[in-house]
């Protein structure tokens, strides 16, 4: 069938083209997948109904943009733009929280942060001089968690937004931004943040088709008040009730650029013998994600499922291990929009989940300048999910 979101009376803006910086290339390459599919689609559509789309460059086999940004043995970079972007609608894809790629300076080997994936960004941004459109998609947004001043303090992400914004990118995309008022910087180009919820419940179903979505089963949890929004929703759209903890701080010191966590505190009703299902945006270093879990337990919980869009684990993986050796967790569920170890794909306590075609869409939507509302609400397709596995409200 014909893909929903092209045709009619409406032509692509430009031709497309996804600029994947080296640290985003995976993902990129399964989104441009789905676009060649997509379009594919439209095209035996077109030719069923004796049409013709009449628009370059709209059916080929690759919308992937030979691009690079290699460094000299100073630790400068350059973007290289392998082919002409003249009046093209030009997607830049970047990860900045990939760590696994290294570079070398005097001899010594550096690993890319997500200042340097930043400054590629810009990089390839500057190459892209006689473009129709440019466009950035960065699933993690660039120091998000950097969004407010709360003392003296730098303000990174509304910084680092101007910066794009002033070089002439008309669209940020990111996903489950940390605080998405960030946007108020740059009130006059196009701010999309995405969540994807229904990936996620997709995956839980997926992973255990047996899972009962009732009341009496399966409770949401927000691991603090920021992220009260993400469960709300989640427990809304499934019919099930939600509890939430708080975080206390001592505000008196600092310790790893933070305020340290006291203790977390539940509200909410009891989740004895249910399943609980925790939904928050990052797992960094784990600890606060563990010490719910345990609370959780202690609790009655039956089975404890961690959701986080960002699985990063910067203190390892080996306290989950432990944890899912324990049976204090039955799984972590996290997107593959930022880098995932090896070693953490490899773990059976982890379930990754593709957010790629969701991406795909919205590309598609953006390059025929139609609305992306219809993807951004994804409550009719958790419904018609709930419907084809039995368990409609």
């Amino acid at each position: 069938m014909a893909n929903n979101f092209v045709f009619k009376d409406s032509l692509p803006v430009a031709p497309l083209k996804i600029a994947a910086l080296e640290s985003c290339q995976d993902l990129a390459s399964k989104v441009n997948d789905h676009i060649v599919q997509f379009r594919r689609n439209d095209m035996e559509e077109l030719m069923r109904r004796k049409e013709d789309l009449h628009y370059r460059g709209y059916d080929v086999d690759s919308y992937l943009l030979k691009c690079s940004c290699p460094r000299f043995g100073t630790g400068e970079g350059k973007a290289v733009i392998g082919e002409s972007v003249r009046g093209t609608d030009v997607f830049v894809m970047v990860d900045v929280m990939n760590y696994s790629i290294p570079y070398t300076v005097s001899g010594y080997t550096n690993h890319m942060s997500p200042d340097d994936h930043f400054q590629d960004l810009k990089r390839i941004i500057g190459a892209c001089t006689n473009a129709h459109r440019v466009n950035v998609i960065m699933p993690f947004l660039y120091e998000s968690r950097q969004h407010k001043r709360s003392k003296r303090e730098s303000l990174d992400c509304a910084m680092g937004l101007e910066e794009v914004a002033a070089m002439g990118v008309e669209n940020i995309i990111t996903f489950d931004a940390h605080d998405p008022r960030v946007q108020n910087a740059i009130p006059l180009i196009g701010f999309d943040n995405f969540m994807p919820t229904y990936q996620f419940v997709k995956s839980l179903f997926t992973h255990d088709s047996g899972i009962r979505i009732d009341k009496e089963h399966l409770m949401i949890i927000s691991p603090d008040e920021g992220a009260m929004n993400r469960a709300v929703y989640l427990a809304n759209n499934l019919g099930v009730d939600m509890g939430m903890f708080y975080k206390r701080r001592d505000y008196s010191q600092v310790i790893g650029g933070r305020n340290p966590i006291v203790a977390h505190e539940y509200l909410g009703e009891s989740v004895e013998g249910k399943d609980v299902f925790v939904a928050d945006d990052i797992i960094s270093s784990g600890e606060s994600m563990l010490d719910i879990a345990y609370a959780l337990k202690k609790q009655g919980a039956k089975r404890i499922f961690a959701n986080a869009t960002y699985a990063i684990f910067t203190n390892g993986l080996d306290s989950f291990d432990k944890a899912y050796a324990d049976g204090m967790i039955a799984g972590v569920f996290g997107s593959n929009l930022t880098y995932r170890t090896p070693e953490l794909l490899s773990r059976p306590w982890f379930h990754e989940v593709d957010v790629s075609k969701y991406i795909a869409y919205f590309i598609a939507a953006l390059n025929h300048d139609l609305s992306v509302s219809a993807i951004i609400d994804p409550h009719e397709k958790i419904k018609a999910l709930l419907e084809r596995t039995g368990q409609a409200r």
